[in-house]
């Protein structure tokens, strides 16, 4: 969501029906649409003071784009960026007031990209392969709130709706985890290499819970066989 600030209490996504379990299997949204998106259904509240949010990315588009958005009560609780100047942000609850970082630009192969937060100190930093950015303080004492929806391949003007086609991700998504805490570096440098840690407790790709939406298609993450 960019420029817009609405409120209206809507709790989104408990009457869908979902898909569970993507391990070795990855998204494709093959092109820009404003109707193609996947509601991911965490395993708890996203009632969060802190989080490590990770998963694989592949894209070739430079533009704006989104990369995570999850949307509560009309208005974005929480959402990751790649801006149109080729930072990567985030944002929460609010559409200009993000922290912004310099970091490898994401391309045709699968980057390993981490957010990580704690709500005590405001410390938020990026994570490419297993590689730290710098930490900076981002909204010292927040607390993301719960009784939202989680989407990935679209931003969320309002919940579920409001989409636009010059903001959508066009790519592959793969291993999208989140743990509503902050990893160890060592545990971020071993999933950035493959290696399973400690279970994502918010989302877990393994067996994460998920509809489809549009044009995405489920494939295995290193070949071309169908799904």
């Amino acid at each position: 969501m960019r420029n817009m600030f609405l409120i209206l209490l809507i709790p989104c996504f408990f009457t869908l029906s979902f898909a569970r379990g993507l391990r070795q299997k990855a998204f494709v949204f093959p092109e820009p649409t404003a109707n193609s998106y996947v509601i991911l259904n965490p395993s708890k509240p996203l009632q969060l003071t802190a989080f490590t949010l990770c998963m694989r990315v592949a894209t070739e588009e430079t533009d704006e784009t989104i990369i995570f958005a999850y949307c509560r009560a009309d208005q974005d609780e929480l959402n990751v960026w790649r801006e149109k100047n080729g930072t990567y942000s985030v944002y929460f609850r609010s559409s200009s007031d993000g922290v912004h970082f310099t970091i490898p630009p994401l391309n045709t192969f699968f980057t390993h990209l981490c957010v990580t937060w704690e709500s005590k100190s405001g410390l938020t930093a990026f994570w490419v392969n297993g590689k730290k950015s710098v930490r900076k303080v981002y909204r010292r004492g927040h607390t993301i709130l719960s009784n939202g929806v989680v989407l990935i391949g679209q931003d969320q003007d309002k919940c579920l709706s409001g989409f636009d086609i010059n903001q959508s991700f066009v790519g592959e998504i793969s291993d999208l985890n989140m743990w509503d805490y902050v990893l160890t570096s060592n545990d971020i440098a071993a999933l950035s290499e493959g290696y399973e840690v400690a279970k994502g407790n918010i989302f877990r790709w393994s067996d994460i819970s998920y509809e489809i939406k549009g044009n995405v298609i489920v494939q295995p993450k290193n070949d071309y066989s169908a799904v």
